[in-house]
């Protein structure tokens, strides 16, 4: 038993959106206890090969968490879960207003893929992100971290199209400001991208309406 095991309560919620051909599906380890192998490594950070041994084996864990990252299993399992908590808050099943926000972050030396961000100088990749006002993420893209703000935007943007019919309005700060990149978000997503500025006067860091719902769903 780990701390980042599934609760008997987590595990019914997750067990009813799993689509039912892999429920039906006989197999050595139970879907729980491989699902809470792959927790064990995206909560702790840790190599696929430091997987403990009560666990089923990590060729096995990552096989799953590889085939469910590809053919959607876990954009699924995300989106149905997103619906029940909105619900369950007495909101609409889709959102009627977006949070866009990016993160740069660093990456292994080792690796190819990765670009520098000037503005925050940091080599490595940067997330887009866009959430609802409970900060439950809606889309996410991942590119190099030299790409930039406007360029992200119409990418993450791109991964909304048909999926929340309520969606009109998306709130963003100073970094994707632009009369003709605002009106591109228009023509080629119908939404109203809104920038929401800092307060004149105000220096160093100051919460915006709204905007801390997305960069809390970062931390």
């Amino acid at each position: 038993m780990y701390i980042t095991d599934l609760t008997d309560s987590q595990w019914q919620a997750i067990q009813q959106t799993l689509p039912l051909q892999i429920r039906l599906r006989k197999r050595k380890h139970t879907l729980r206890a491989i699902i809470n192998a792959i927790l064990y490594v995206t909560k702790g950070g840790i190599q696929w090969r430091l997987i403990p041994n009560d666990l089923p084996a990590w060729p096995l864990v990552y096989y799953y968490f590889k085939k469910w990252s590809a053919d959607g299993t876990v954009e699924t399992i995300h989106d149905k879960l997103r619906v029940t908590v909105r619900l369950q808050a007495g909101r609409e099943e889709s959102p009627s207003l977006g949070l866009i926000d990016s993160q740069s972050v660093k990456t292994m030396s080792m690796t190819a893929v990765k670009g520098f961000d000037g503005n925050k100088k940091i080599a490595g990749r940067k997330r887009f992100i866009i959430t609802d006002v409970m900060g439950l993420l809606m889309g996410l893209h991942v590119t190099t971290a030299n790409i930039g703000e406007r360029a992200g935007a119409l990418l993450v943007l791109a991964k909304l199209t048909n999926r929340f019919e309520r969606l009109t309005t998306t709130l963003a700060d100073q970094g994707f400001d632009g009369i003709e990149f605002i009106g591109k978000v228009k023509t080629q997503f119908c939404l109203t991208l809104e920038v929401v500025c800092q307060v004149l006067g105000l220096k160093g860091f100051t919460v915006l309406p709204k905007r801390w719902i997305v960069e809390r769903t970062f931390g």
